[in-house]
């Protein structure tokens, strides 16, 4: 009688077809690599072999070719530390949930700056020690007027920025 009991379970092998779902994945990354603007591949973790890569993937316009690339793409990303590469991914591409969550979480700020007073600036300075305090003080200031006149919010597009700028430094993505 043969014995069918599989010894890959108890070695902690992966099998075959998990080895090719991670490296699909990879392929995938390395495709949603190529989409990214240079600047923001830039800010990532790459060696410089999937750099260049990178930067070859557009003049591969024939299907057949495209394909080929991303496939070798795919193995460049098996020598990269793909959880670095996805997190920072993930804070940079604006599609993803965490992307949204950080960008709601300064209009807050922003909405409670022109809307509170120097204990809600003093919050956020603690937040941000990189903040300037008087050059926030200005533009809520200006906010401030421009809602109680019902103008375009100029200054309140200002702060945003400001305070994205300031969230990013801090984040080291820029």
């Amino acid at each position: 009688m043969v014995d069918s009991y599989d010894d890959s379970l108890d070695t902690g092998e992966k099998s075959k077809s998990q080895v090719k779902r991670e490296l699909h994945a990879l392929v995938d990354l390395g495709e949603r690599l190529t989409t990214l603007k240079p600047d923001l591949q830039a800010k990532l973790p790459l060696t410089d072999a999937l750099r260049r890569a990178l930067a070859d993937a557009p003049k591969h316009t024939a299907n057949i070719a495209r394909k080929r690339h991303l496939q070798f793409i795919g193995k460049l990303m098996r020598d990269q530390d793909t959880d670095a590469i996805l997190t920072l991914l993930d804070q940079l591409d604006a599609s993803t949930r965490q992307y949204n969550e950080r960008f709601h979480n300064l209009e807050r700020w922003r909405d409670r700056l022109i809307a509170g007073d120097d204990a809600v600036l003093e919050k956020f300075v603690v937040d941000y020690p990189d903040a300037d305090r008087q050059q926030l003080r200005s533009l809520i200031r200006q906010a401030q007027h421009e809602v109680a006149q019902n103008k375009p919010p100029a200054s309140s597009r200002k702060i945003f920025k400001y305070i994205r700028e300031l969230d990013e430094t801090q984040r080291g993505l820029r």
